[in-house]
This record gives structure tokens, C-alpha cells and sequence, in this order.
């Protein structure tokens, strides 16, 4: 079995989820959608919309992620942008990734 390189994945911005910019920070805008989202909004009063404001970092990465831009790519992008301050690039990234893919914000094309 193939063992794929985490740098060739692509990740894909779920379509549960919107965005806007504003002063060059990007803000996640999630709809909580769902029988047990509804039940936890009327028993607990939890909000029908969710924000999730990014920082710096996040704000720069949300935009480049188009479904055809590889993890290394957005990595590149990055460099260029930032050159050592985002060191260690990769490690961040990936690290950044899992926290996104971990709460279902991306998903990987296949």
C-alpha cells in the first residue's frame, strides 16, 4: 500500500461554511444546522450561527484553499509572503490542517 504524501493532499473548504474578511481577518460564518444542534439551541440556548475569527496565519491560508491548490503550494504561497517568520512552515501547517480537518472546516479531494 502507497503511503501518501501529506504535502501533495488538497484540501477542499466545506460548504457548511461562509466567510467574510474584514480589516484583512477572515471570519468563518457556520450555520448549526441539524436536530441536535436544534435541540441544544432550545434546551441550552446555544446560537443558531457560529463565528470562528482566524488569525493572521489562518486569515492568509482560508483564502488559498480552492480544491486545487496542493498543502505544499499554500506552503509556498506562504514563504513568499511571510519568508522565516511562518518557520517551521510545514510543521505549522500540517498542524493547522488537522485542527481544520478536525472540525470538519475541509475535507481532502480525493
Amino acid at each position: 500500500m502507497k503511503k501518501e504524501n501529506y504535502l501533495d493532499k488538497i484540501p477542499v473548504k466545506s460548504s457548511r461554511i461562509s466567510w467574510k474578511t474584514e480589516e484583512e481577518k477572515v471570519t468563518l460564518v457556520i450555520e448549526n444546522k441539524g436536530i441536535y444542534n436544534r435541540l441544544f439551541q432550545k434546551l441550552l440556548k446555544k446560537p443558531k450561527v457560529s463565528f470562528v475569527h482566524l488569525d493572521e496565519i489562518g486569515s492568509m491560508v482560508w483564502p488559498l484553499i480552492d480544491g486545487e491548490k496542493t498543502v505544499f503550494e499554500i506552503g509556498s504561497l506562504l514563504k513568499d509572503e511571510l519568508g522565516d517568520k511562518i518557520e517551521p512552515l510545514y510543521e505549522r501547517l500540517s498542524m493547522y490542517f488537522n485542527s481544520l480537518d478536525s472540525c470538519r472546516f475541509i475535507t481532502w479531494k480525493k
